[in-house]
């Protein structure tokens, strides 16, 4: 680790001195620790309800950690605009004197409080053509230079899986290339909960209850035009379980209002009545006739889309027809540009009779939301422990470990954090739903 001073020895540490560089490296012996930690912070990726919650955790934790006598001596760096702002050099010091309670005001904002951005440490094109290196420089040592420079022992990074995974690797390549340790402590962010084997990720539920009560609103244009086909579109590249989530919650939203009898506007008209997402085989054709009869009914149909639903066939087709597929610095297909939404919204006004249709979107304002109590709670839980871990030098992602007996909250080992866990179609709260709005699962 890197220390700014030199310490005695004490009864609790040994403390080892290496003459090949200049870090400083040590082993506790009952717990109690006598050392300064250089703490860096950073968000990275899109937004999602659980970042500045996150920050507030972690600076409230390592904060009382000092407090404990855990530790001796402690700074929090934060880089703006996640790995660009450790690229660039660009970050500021967390105050000593700052309370924790100016610092639980966090809480209370969406977003994140340090910036984000996506960017690939191993995308060189990509970091030259934005400005982030110059020629002949490589994304990871100029990361690492930078890391060296400001004296970093523990960096907490606050993304999905390509965030915390890039994390670990340039951990490694600090250690390998330059002989310094770095303890990295991901904290698992994505709204689409879809990181093995990470039980939930932050911000998914929030996101899931935002989503919910955006639609509370939108579904009243259903009563705005005669055979009304409204798609609410909500996030989820490859994992359906945002928009399963969100219309779970949209249901008991709608389950405990009270309606008018003699009037039209019902539960059964405001209600979902389609759940389209990744994991369930589509067949627009059936889909189709099934909603007719519900639009027939009542005038109006609701259906819930993932925005990852029929990617495949729609980038087939634009493939196929000569057209650039739009991608992003990860390599993703750009989702808002290819419009799954458009695209479905065609097809289904046709076969349903819609004399107009609404797609309406929910995912910024849903991400944007600040952590509900669900979500800080676990994320105080993840920073507690994240801390303890970075504190015994243990590197890792901080989750509920889905492959451990009782899932606990640890550090899960980085080569076993991957993305793309799709949604689990067999839980019974889901097959319930469809059973109830008569979707039958393909």
């Amino acid at each position: 680790f890197f220390f700014t001073n030199r310490y005695k020895l004490h009864n609790f540490w040994i403390l080892k001195e290496e003459k090949k560089n200049t870090n400083t490296h040590y082993e506790t012996m009952n717990g109690t620790a006598h050392g300064t930690f250089n703490i860096a912070l950073m968000t990275s990726g899109g937004l999602a309800p659980c970042l500045s919650s996150s920050v507030a955790s972690l600076i409230t934790y390592w904060k009382n950690a000092l407090a404990d006598g855990k530790i001796s001596g402690l700074s929090i760096r934060c880089y703006r605009d996640g790995y660009k702002g450790i690229l660039i050099g660009d970050s500021f010091l967390v105050e000593d004197d700052i309370s924790v309670e100016e610092v639980e005001r966090l809480h209370e904002l969406g977003g994140s409080p340090i910036g984000n951005s996506r960017v690939k440490l191993t995308n060189i094109k990509d970091c030259l053509k934005r400005g982030f290196i110059k020629d002949g420089e490589t994304p990871l040592e100029v990361s690492a230079q930078q890391l060296l420079k400001d004296k970093i022992n523990v960096i907490h990074t606050i993304g999905g899986d390509d965030t915390n995974t890039q994390a670990a690797e340039l951990s490694k390549y600090i250690l390998e290339k330059h002989g310094g340790k770095i303890v990295v402590i991901g904290m698992p962010k994505t709204i689409d909960n879809d990181v093995y084997p990470i039980r939930q990720t932050f911000g998914a539920d929030t996101a899931a209850s935002e989503g919910a009560k955006y639609f509370q609103n939108v579904v009243s244009e259903s009563t705005a035009n005669p055979r009304m086909l409204i798609i609410h579109e909500c996030m989820g590249r490859d994992s359906g379980y945002l928009t399963a989530a969100t219309a779970q919650k949209y249901r008991e939203v709608v389950s405990t209002q009270k309606f008018c009898t003699p009037f039209p506007t019902s539960n059964s008209s405001r209600n979902v009545h389609g759940v389209w997402i990744p994991e369930l085989k589509l067949d627009i054709e059936a889909e189709g006739a099934r909603l007719k009869k519900i639009m027939d009914e009542y005038g109006c149909c609701n259906v819930f889309l993932s925005e990852g639903s029929g990617v495949h066939e729609i980038v087939a087709e634009m493939e196929a027809a000569g057209q650039e597929v739009p991608r992003d610095a990860f390599g993703h297909v750009a989702l808002a540009k290819i419009n799954p939404g458009a695209y479905f919204s065609k097809r289904l006004a046709a076969l349903v009779g819609a004399e107009k249709t609404l797609v309406q979107k929910s995912g910024y304002y849903a991400r944007a939301a600040p952590s509900n109590k669900f979500d800080r709670e676990l994320i105080a839980k993840c920073a507690k422990e994240g801390v303890e871990s970075a504190i015994v030098g243990v590197s890792g992602c901080m989750g509920q470990d889905e492959d451990k007996e009782g899932m606990p909250i640890r550090a899960i080992e980085f080569p076993r954090i991957k993305g793309g866990k799709p949604f689990d179609i067999t839980q019974d709260w889901f097959v319930q739903m469809l059973n109830d709005i008569g979707q039958p699962i393909l």
